[in-house]
């Protein structure tokens, strides 16, 4: 949430590097000489310095959020320096690259806020070190409509190598490239990735592979003035700091009635179970857990029982759970209504170390797994997450903050199942 705006965001190139400068004043070149000119000489006019344009225009009422300030040198001058005044956030900005003599264009990065009164002052100076100086000031509209964006993770939280970031917007969003735009990533690891649109008020950041283990993720929305939709605008950025746990992937077999435990990269456990019964079968696909609770009130046809050390993995009710009704068929027949069943030890074991996100695939049925029904964002192949999003760009992440870049330009992934990243195929996807 943008707070409240007093702004300078100022430059002035000397020495060949840009530093912070206040003000602005106007140097006029002194005669040299014995004070006159010599005599049947005409006076020789100083050349004038064309002050910077700036856009929009000063006194412009209604302009878009969107339309980034921008400040334009002329007549051969440079600019110096370049304050915005306004009540709320600092507005940044970019001064082109060019010569040492020459910057030619300064404009803002991201979006203003609705509704706002800005005054921007340039400063240019030309090869004889004259200044001039122009100040424009405008407001941006005042919109009919707003939207609000919610992130799932919750600051400081843990979460597994799986979990994408989900983003939920509160009205459909139609202009979804500007939005990936204006979202910045930060991890304390490399990741590559991309931005994936569920449906028109759903998104989400998936990790080409895995996260890397204890990988801090950092989110930056720079959505205040956005255009969502034609007319629909955000008003507040958003921004979100949480972290990746140690890796805890389970493998379960329907086929062979096992599942396997690993936790950072090495076999932990390996657990008899019985998945869904012929007609129930327990779906394929790479999934993650959800929520978790002990017990958990679980009913259908003939039940209705607290069943301990559960933890959700589909939104159909789809569980990991203590099963202490059947130790006797677990390992070697399928008897569940589709839930994973588990000997009571094993099952509170994984208990209490699961955090939510941590990937489990489930392999060797005959149903696949169903688009949806869960935080299924590992059902998709990369090719497939990629074009999920709105720019068709893959995003490169770390610690230094977030950039698009071209798909073909990722080197071929040599990341290895069931460890590293979900395996191909392994379900049914939108």
């Amino acid at each position: 949430m943008r707070g409240i705006r007093g702004i300078s965001a100022a430059y002035r190139l000397r020495d060949g590097w840009l530093a912070g400068v206040a003000g602005a004043c106007l140097v006029v070149a002194a005669c040299s000489g014995g004070g006159g000119q010599p005599a049947g000489s005409a006076a020789r006019p100083e050349p004038s310095s064309a002050p910077p344009a700036i856009s929009p225009a000063g006194g412009s009422s209604g302009v878009s959020p969107q339309a980034p300030i921008t400040v334009t040198a002329a007549g051969g001058t440079r600019i110096r320096s370049v304050q915005v005044s306004t009540h709320g956030a600092a507005v940044g900005g970019t001064l082109t690259a060019g010569t040492s003599r020459t910057r030619a264009t300064w404009h803002s990065t991201w979006a203003l806020h609705p509704a706002q009164d800005y005054s921007v002052t340039a400063t240019a100076v030309d090869s004889s070190g004259r200044t001039v100086t122009r100040t424009a000031s405008f407001r941006t509209l005042a919109p009919a409509h707003t939207f609000k964006t919610e992130i799932y993770e919750g600051y400081g939280q843990t979460f597994g190598v799986g979990m994408p970031v989900i983003l939920y917007f509160s009205h459909p969003i139609r202009n979804r490239a500007t939005v990936e735009r204006s979202l910045q990533l930060r991890t304390s690891r490399p990741v590559t990735g991309a931005w994936y649109w569920d449906g028109d008020k759903t998104l989400y950041f998936r990790p080409r592979n895995y996260w890397p283990a204890h990988t801090t993720v950092t989110l930056h929305g720079h959505l205040d003035g956005v255009e969502g939709a034609p007319g629909v605008y955000a008003t507040a950025d958003l921004t979100q700091t949480f972290r990746i746990g140690a890796s805890l992937i389970v493998t379960a077999s329907t086929a062979t009635h096992h599942m396997h435990v690993y936790r950072n990269g090495h076999l932990l456990y390996t657990w008899p179970i019985s998945t869904g019964r012929p007609g129930d079968d327990t779906p394929d696909g790479t999934y993650l857990t959800i929520d978790k609770g002990n017990p958990v009130l679980m009913t259908g046809p003939g039940y209705s029982l607290e069943v301990p050390w559960s933890v959700r993995f589909t939104w159909s009710g789809d569980y990991l759970h203590d099963a202490y009704w059947s130790v006797g068929e677990q390992g070697a027949v399928n008897v569940s209504h589709g839930c994973v069943n588990m000997a009571p030890a094993d099952a509170q074991t994984y208990y209490q170390i699961e955090n939510p996100g941590d990937p489990v695939m489930i392999t060797g049925s005959p149903a696949a797994g169903t688009w949806d029904n869960g935080w299924t964002v590992w059902f998709l192949s990369w090719k497939k997450l990629v074009r999920g999003s709105a720019l068709g760009m893959a995003v490169q992440a770390g610690p230094d903050g977030s950039t698009f870049i071209s798909p073909s330009s990722v080197a071929p992934s040599t990341a290895s199942f069931p460890l590293q990243t979900a395996k191909p195929g392994s379900a049914a996807a939108a």
